[in-house]
């Protein structure tokens, strides 16, 4: 069974379900419960052996606060309901491993009667905490895990800690000052590879009509809730275009943009003939792997995709309501991995200035290398097996060898 909560954005509902897609490839006879909360869940196509458990939306706003989502009813009876969907979920389905994203006790603790309706009965399946690279600035993380008690809650309830990241980029353990007996139940799996989902580059630059001499490039801020920001400065830039540079543009706006800024991009774009919107597709990686450049924020499952790859990209990181972006964006660019705008000094002069640099291949900055390991997912299936069964699979991956470049915007 695997937990996911999205209450701002898509990242978390789709890193699982890599995840999830990935392990129903590789091991036979699997059944996958995916208990979340996402409003679009069912855009997602589902493969065989994997279904969910839809719980009542919980939406947090760009302030970070928590509200109902859409029913009329208040935000505790709300927690009260979803708290118990998941306790009778669990008692019934009886998985083998239960998977939770990010927090140990949930969404505003929903999860802590399952974890001690668990931990007082005969039934013991193996509990694993999955983190991302980074969650949020230090201080803001040390400050919370204290108080709601979640370094104890690892200790007490969960067998493991996975996470998909790399020690050398953000170490968890360190920043985030887990006590040694949390250490020792960390495991680092890499970053998550992705791979062109049904589509390959000439069916979709085919789909866009793009001659072979002609540049792409994609738009994309995740989920989209904050992403107007970006969109509205790339369209605007769109007119600092030098004459002798031809590009096509594919803006995926995401299905949390509000309609009435959705609306407003596209009345905007109407001025660009070789310029095209969009809302969702469940096809981004298809479209990531056709672009020539990447125009994007720095979430988790993106930052995966562009590099996996190798993807020139322009990044300008969310700052709010979490720092996860910012600081991933950071941490990779003092490492040799990315191009960074600040949100603060974005303007749609920079911005194209940065995406024609990026067409022309003429970054000034010598090249530095790093190793990404891009091999979180047949790591955890490792893990599972392991953890199961004491256990290696047959499975074998190759170590990393992708190397990056470095350029920043000052």
């Amino acid at each position: 069974m695997v937990y996911s909560h999205d209450t701002y954005g898509l990242g978390n509902l789709r890193r699982m379900l890599t995840i999830c897609r990935y392990l129903l490839e590789e091991i036979s006879k699997l059944s996958i419960l995916l208990v979340c909360s996402s409003p679009v869940v069912h855009n997602f196509r589902m493969p065989k052996g994997l279904d969910y458990i839809k719980l009542p939306c919980i939406a947090r706003n760009e302030f970070g606060e928590l509200a109902v989502k859409y029913l009329e009813i208040e935000k505790e009876e709300i927690l009260k309901l979803r708290s118990e969907l998941i306790k009778v979920t669990t008692i019934n389905f009886k998985p083998d491993i239960i998977l939770v994203d990010k927090k140990p006790y949930g969404l505003q603790e929903e999860l802590r009667d399952t974890l001690e309706e668990i931990k007082n009965s005969d039934y013991s399946p193996k509990m694993v905490l999955l983190l991302r690279d980074i969650l949020d600035s230090p201080e803001k993380i040390i400050t919370e895990w204290k108080t709601k008690g979640y370094y104890e809650g690892i200790e007490l309830f969960y067998d493991q800690v996975w996470v998909v990241g790399m020690q050398e980029v953000f170490d968890i353990t360190k920043e985030y000052k887990f006590p040694d007996s949390i250490v020792e139940k960390v495991k680092h799996c890499g970053y998550i590879r992705r791979i062109a989902e049904r589509k390959n580059r000439d069916e979709i630059r085919q789909e866009l009509n793009l001659n072979p001499d002609q540049k792409f490039v994609l738009v994309t801020p995740g989920g989209g809730a904050d992403g107007y920001y970006l969109i509205d400065n790339y369209i605007s830039g769109l007119s600092h275009l030098p004459k002798q540079h031809k590009i096509t543009s594919l803006i995926i706006c995401g299905p949390e943009m509000p309609l009435e800024k959705q609306q407003a991009l596209s009345e905007k774009a109407k001025h660009y003939s070789n310029l095209k919107i969009i809302e969702f597709t469940d096809e981004l990686t298809s479209y990531i792997n056709a672009a020539d450049v990447i125009v994007s924020m720095a979430g988790y499952n993106t930052v995966c995709e562009i590099f996996s790859f190798d993807k020139p990209a322009v990044i300008v990181p969310r700052t709010k309501p979490v720092k996860e972006q910012f600081i991933r964006a950071e941490s990779l660019d003092k490492v040799g991995l990315l191009k960074v705008i600040h949100p603060d000094f974005l303007t749609p002069e920079n911005l194209m200035a940065a995406v024609v640099e990026k067409l022309d291949n003429t970054a000034k900055n010598p090249p530095k290398l790093f190793k990404l390991d891009l091999e979180a997912l047949p790591r955890i299936v490792d893990l599972i097996y392991k953890l199961l069964y004491g256990e290696t699979s047959t499975i074998s991956y190759q170590l990393p060898v992708i190397s990056y470049q470095l350029s920043v915007i000052s």
